[in-house]
C-alpha cells in the first residue's frame, strides 16, 4: 500500500512537472511573437484590476488617519472641536498625532515580512477591516487617554500598508514601472485630503445630531465605510501570481478565506510569466537574506530621502487648516476647511504630472526627486516671509506651492527603493527595504506633529512670526533630502548596483558584463523608455 502510495505522489510530481515545462516551452515560443504593445497591454489589463482597488482602500485610510486634523478647527466657534470636547491642549494632540506614528515605525517591518510569508491579498484586507474598526471607535473617545490609545492602535494595525503595496506591485510590475502606478493610487491620499476637507464642512452641519458632534460623525462613517471595502478587498485584489503548473494551497484557515479570480489567464499569463519570470521564481527567505538587506548601506540615503518629504507633506497634512489660520485668524471653521482642499489638488496634479515621465527616465530618478523638493522650499519661504497683515494670500500661495512639490516624491522615492532592492536582493529585499525607509523615514513624521507647530509652544504664539520656526525646520529637513539623493546617485555611479546573490529566470538571457540572467522586462529596463510611444508619439 505504502509503495502504491508513493508511486502514485511520484506521478503526480512528474505529471505537474511535465506541465510546467510545457507552460515554459509554450512562452518561449511566444515570446518572439509578442511585441511590446501587446505586452503594454496585458499591464494595462493588470491595472483595471489592482489600481482602483488600491486606490479606494488609501483614499479611505489616509482619511480615516488624517481626519484629527480637521478635528481641531470643525465646529470651533461652539466649542465642539476635537480639543474642546476632550478637554485637550494643542500639545496633547500633537502627543497623540505622534504616537500613531512610533506605533507605525516598530510595526512597519515586521507587517511586510508577514505579507510574504502569507497571503497578499489577505493581508491587505486584514489592514483595512482593523482600519476601519479603530477609525469608528474614535467617534467614542471621551478623554486623551482614549485619544492616545486609539492613536496607537491605529498605528500598530496600519502599519504595512503603504510599504506593502509599493511590495504588492512589484509581484506584478517591473519595479521601472511601478512609479506610475505608486503615483496613481498615491493621489487617493491627495484626493482624500482636498474631498475629506470638503466634506468636513458638511459634517460641521450634522453638529448635534443623534447626540454627536460634527467630527464624531466623521468618525463613524469612514469608519464603517472602510470595513466594507476591507471585506470586499477579499474578492477585489488578486493573489500573487503562481508558477506554471501550480494551484493555490487551500489548506488551514485559507480554506475558509473566499478565493479571487486569477489576475491573467490564457495568452495574458503566458506573456507576463516570460516578461517578469523573476516574480515566479520565488524562494522562503531566511534571516541571513534580510540581515544583508538591512546592512545595505544603500537604505540610509533612502530614509534620509523620505525623511524630509514625509514629514513635511504629514505636518502640512495635519497643521494645513491650523496654518491658514495663522495667516488669517478672522477665517471660520468652514471656510479653513474649503481652503486646505486646493492645496492637495496641486499635490495631486504634480503627482499625474511628474510620475509617468519619471518611469519613462528611470535613470534619472534623483532628478524627478529633486526638482520637486525644491519646489517645496520656496513654497515654504513664502508661507514664512511673504504677505503682510493686510494681505496674508501670498503665504497661502506658498502653501499651494508646497502641495505642488510634495506630490510625487514620495511615490519616486518608494520606486528607487524598489527598482534598487529588488535587483540586488529579490522578493525579500523589496518588502524589507520599503518597509524600513517608509517605517524610520517616518520619524520625519513624529518631528513634524510632536516638536513643530502646535507642538512648539513658543512658535505657536500668535503674531506675524507664527509658526515661522517650524516651516524653517521644514526646509532644513528638506535640504537634506536633497542631499541625500545627490549622495545616493554618486555612490550608485562609482561603487554600482550589483545582485547580493545571482537572479536565475528561465527564458532569458545574460546582462553584458554582469553575468546575471534576467527575464523580459529586465532587459529592456536597461534603457529608459523616454517619450516614444505616448499618445502623441506612435513608433
Amino acid at each position: 500500500m505504502d509503495k502504491e502510495v508513493g508511486h502514485e505522489a511520484s506521478r503526480s510530481d512528474a505529471q505537474a512537472h511535465d506541465s510546467r515545462r510545457t507552460f515554459e516551452r509554450d512562452a518561449e515560443i511566444a515570446l518572439g511573437a509578442v511585441d511590446i504593445q501587446r505586452i503594454e497591454k496585458v499591464y494595462r489589463k493588470l491595472d483595471l484590476r489592482i489600481i482602483p482597488a488600491f486606490w479606494t482602500l488609501y483614499f479611505l485610510c489616509s482619511a480615516i488617519r488624517s481626519n484629527v486634523g480637521l478635528s481641531q478647527t470643525m465646529n470651533i466657534a461652539t466649542k465642539h472641536d476635537l480639543g474642546s470636547e476632550l478637554n485637550m491642549t494643542p500639545k496633547q494632540i500633537s502627543t497623540g498625532l505622534a504616537l500613531f506614528y512610533v506605533c507605525y515605525v516598530i510595526f512597519d517591518l515586521p507587517s511586510n515580512l508577514v505579507m510574504t510569508r502569507l497571503s497578499p491579498r489577505v493581508w491587505m484586507s486584514r489592514i483595512v477591516i482593523a482600519v476601519g474598526i479603530i477609525g469608528s471607535c474614535m467617534a467614542a473617545m471621551k478623554a486623551a487617554w482614549s485619544f492616545y490609545l486609539l492613536r496607537l492602535l491605529l498605528g500598530i494595525v496600519i502599519a504595512g500598508m503603504w510599504p506593502g503595496m509599493a511590495y504588492y506591485l512589484t509581484l506584478f510590475y517591473p519595479p521601472s514601472r511601478t512609479g506610475k502606478r505608486i503615483g496613481q493610487y498615491f493621489t487617493a491620499a491627495q484626493v482624500s485630503a482636498a474631498v475629506v476637507g470638503l466634506v468636513s464642512a458638511g459634517f460641521q452641519e450634522m453638529d448635534g445630531l443623534q447626540g454627536l458632534v460634527g467630527f464624531q460623525w466623521m468618525f463613524l462613517l469612514y469608519g464603517l465605510v472602510g470595513i466594507c471595502v476591507g471585506i470586499s478587498l477579499l474578492w477585489w485584489l488578486p493573489d500573487r501570481p503562481l508558477p506554471p503548473g501550480e494551484t493555490p494551497s487551500r489548506t488551514g484557515l485559507s480554506k475558509w478565506i473566499p478565493q479571487s479570480k486569477p489576475a491573467l489567464t490564457g495568452e495574458d499569463a503566458l506573456i507576463h510569466y516570460e516578461d517578469l519570470t523573476r516574480v515566479y521564481r520565488r524562494s522562503q527567505w531566511t534571516l541571513k537574506d534580510l540581515w544583508h538587506v538591512v546592512t545595505d548601506w544603500r537604505l540610509w540615503p533612502l530614509f534620509l530621502m523620505y525623511f524630509g518629504v514625509v514629514g513635511v507633506g504629514i505636518g502640512v497634512q495635519n497643521y494645513a487648516t491650523v496654518i491658514i489660520r495663522g495667516t488669517n485668524a478672522k477665517l471660520t471653521g468652514v471656510q479653513l476647511s474649503l481652503l486646505s482642499a486646493p492645496i492637495w489638488v496641486m499635490d495631486l496634479i504634480a503627482i499625474l504630472l511628474v510620475t509617468p515621465i519619471s518611469d519613462r527616465f528611470h535613470h534619472h530618478r534623483a532628478l524627478f526627486f529633486s526638482v520637486p523638493v525644491c519646489i517645496q522650499i520656496a513654497g515654504l519661504l513664502m508661507t514664512t516671509y511673504a504677505g503682510s497683515v493686510a494681505n496674508p494670500w501670498p503665504r497661502y500661495g506658498g502653501l499651494l506651492l508646497v502641495g505642488f512639490g510634495l506630490g510625487p516624491t514620495v511615490p519616486i522615492t518608494m520606486t528607487w527603493t524598489n527598482e534598487i532592492f529588488q535587483s540586488r536582493h529579490g522578493e525579500v529585499g523589496v518588502a524589507a527595504a520599503s518597509a524600513l525607509v517608509s517605517g524610520l523615514g517616518n520619524l520625519g513624521s513624529i518631528l513634524t506633529t510632536y516638536a513643530l507647530f502646535a507642538g512648539w509652544p513658543e512658535d505657536a504664539k500668535k503674531g506675524r512670526k507664527q509658526y515661522r520656526k517650524s516651516t524653517l525646520v521644514m526646509v532644513g529637513i528638506l535640504c537634506l533630502s536633497i542631499l541625500s539623493a545627490a549622495v545616493m546617485t554618486l555612490l550608485l555611479k562609482y561603487v554600482g548596483n550589483g545582485p547580493s546573490t545571482k537572479q536565475v529566470s528561465s527564458g532569458s538571457s545574460t546582462s553584458e558584463g554582469e553575468g546575471v540572467i534576467v527575464d523580459g522586462a529586465a532587459r529592456r529596463e536597461l534603457q529608459e523608455r523616454g517619450l516614444g510611444r505616448l499618445w502623441w508619439s506612435r513608433r
